[in-house]
């Protein structure tokens, strides 16, 4: 299926012409035209990524764009080169709505975890991670394969004024708080993020980000979020994101939408419900999602808040003082009960601890067994403690229902993303999502349970995170559109990488182009690096005088 196919085969085996000029030009005092296409997919079936049913054409490229669709065939046309693609679908490239790339990404210039699953464009919208500052001059100076586009965060920006401190702002300290939102505008962000889980975004009260959103909306931006809690307090915090978009006059998107801990399973119609209630009464709201029941984070987030602030000698204070301990174990047990194990510790698995790194995909009832402890709360809590002061890990959680997952990935506001890292292949021990996301709705979404068409998955990659940020011509297969475009087998495609064992490339993508140059080519890497800025606002035509 990835034969190539020589252009002016009869005249390259008669040896009668000379090298080929360079496309679109013609050779100085040669008779021979200039070429209609430098490449030519030719044999596949076009899904074009805005919904429509998928048909049989070839597609035509020239320089970084897509100028010629052909359901009768380009095969014989002028092209410098014919990809036959026969058998395989001919879909736009994928974009991921958020993943952990903000200040990375030059570090992993290929980005080779993220393209080899067809993802062409990665939305870098930041959460609990530091912002690049300068942001356009970081955004300047990538050489990288994927096309990729950066927020301004919440989370950067009052650590900027505030550090992690458990305070308001005052007036003084807002208004250097704006200004920050309003620099990173101005510098090209698509709009404002927050990582309201997490130490020091959580201590802001509603009305922060609001005025925070307020400049990013006058800029043109959109509000992301990763929502306050996910768990017991899931419905209020969907509620805090649509006051947000409401208030500050601005677009809202929340990030992996889920549904986290055992007594919550089945909220998300609930949520969803409170989703469509604000879309009719005209709050611009949607949301994104990763295929998994396990969610990632660090093990932080198994305490009480509070506890962390002022750091990590301020919580080895706190946690050492028996007159806080009993109030902080008590938080905890709600923690571990409610938002994240249902009281089994086989559910938190350790990705990455420093501290021992025998126990990296291992989990916290492995560790308690190793001791001779028990499987309860009790043990979890005084194995976190312990674990926290000696830096802490990287935790996966296995808290979600699959049933949730269906629901809110067949919704119609729903896109896909990753919430990936970029990393080194044998590196650590990510999430599987950091390796096989995108392929895993193909395969276990479309082809396998069918809550999916092919169609609908590949628009909810493809078109609809496009037209978020602004992005009209890319996410979609027609003449004139950037040539950023994933070339895969629908009957093969499949992610890898599992929980125990990540470090596992996807099967079935076959070719990804990005600004019409491939980086993935018949399944193997190229090093081209043809990405571009996406840059901001998300909304240009919603700019109007700051605020």
């Amino acid at each position: 299926m990835q034969r190539i196919i020589p252009p002016l085969l009869a005249c390259l085996l008669a040896a009668c012409q000379p090298a080929a000029p360079p496309a679109g030009e013609a050779q100085a005092g040669a008779s021979e035209p200039a070429y209609d296409f430098d490449l030519v997919f030719a044999g596949g079936t076009v899904v074009d990524g805005l919904g429509n049913e998928r048909y049989a054409a070839d597609v035509g490229i020239r320089g970084d764009r897509i100028v010629a669709i052909s359901r009768s065939g380009l095969a014989g046309s002028n092209a410098r080169e014919i990809v036959d693609v026969s058998g395989l679908i001919v879909g736009p490239g994928f974009i991921d709505n958020h993943a952990h790339i903000e200040t990375e990404i030059h570090e992993h210039p290929l980005a080779e975890n993220f393209t080899r699953q067809g993802i062409t464009t990665i939305i870098a919208s930041l959460h609990s991670g530091d912002q690049p500052w300068p942001l356009d001059e970081y955004a300047r100076s990538l050489d990288i394969a994927p096309n990729i586009g950066f927020f301004a965060g919440h989370t950067w920006t009052r650590k900027q004024v505030l550090g992690l401190e458990n305070r308001a702002p005052d007036h003084d300290e807002l208004q250097a708080m704006r200004d920050l939102v309003e620099e990173s505008m101005k510098q090209g962000a698509l709009g404002l993020s927050t990582g309201l889980l997490y130490v020091p975004a959580n201590y802001a009260e509603t009305e922060e980000v609001i005025e925070l959103a307020k400049v990013a909306a006058a800029y043109g931006g959109i509000y992301v979020t990763h929502m306050r809690n996910e768990a017991t307090g899931l419905i209020d915090s969907v509620n805090e994101t649509i006051r947000i978009a409401e208030e500050a006059g601005i677009p809202a998107q929340i990030n992996h939408h889920k549904v986290a801990g055992v007594n919550q399973w089945g909220w998300s119609e609930r949520t969803l419900a409170l989703i469509d209630e604000a879309r009719a009464r005209g709050v611009d709201i949607v949301h994104d999602l990763y295929p998994y029941t396990a969610s990632s984070t660090r093990s932080a987030v198994l305490f009480p808040q509070w506890v962390l602030a002022g750091g990590p000698e301020e919580f080895a204070k706190r946690v050492n003082d028996p007159e806080q301990l009993p109030q902080i174990r008590e938080e905890m047990r709600e923690i571990f009960m409610n938002d994240r194990t249902g009281g089994d510790l086989a559910r938190v698995q350790i990705r990455v601890l420093r501290a021992d790194q025998s126990y990296n995909g291992r989990t916290l009832a492995d560790m308690a067994a190793d001791r001779g402890l028990p499987n309860n709360i009790d043990t979890g809590i005084d194995l976190a403690i312990e674990l926290e002061q000696k830096g802490g890990f990287s935790v996966i959680f296995h808290a979600m229902d699959e049933q949730d997952v269906i629901r809110i990935m067949q919704h119609p506001l729903a896109m896909i993303e990753t919430d990936g890292d970029p990393v080194a292949y044998g590196d650590g021990f990510p999430h599987p999502r950091s390796y096989g996301a995108f392929p895993r709705v193909l395969a276990r979404y479309v082809r396998e349970l069918g809550v999916l068409t092919l169609e609908e998955a590949v628009k909810k990659m493809s078109s609809m995170p496009a037209d978020q940020y602004n992005q009209a011509e890319r996410g979609r297969i027609v003449e004139g559109a950037f040539a950023d475009i994933t070339v895969f087998d629908a009957d093969t495609v499949q992610d890898q990488a599992t929980y125990t064992d990540p470090h596992r490339y996807p099967l079935g993508i076959e070719h990804v182009m990005i600004n019409g140059e491939f980086v993935i080519r018949g399944g193997a890497l190229t090093g081209n690096r043809p990405g571009v800025w996406i840059r901001g606002p998300a909304r240009p035509d919603r700019v109007r005088a700051a605020p």
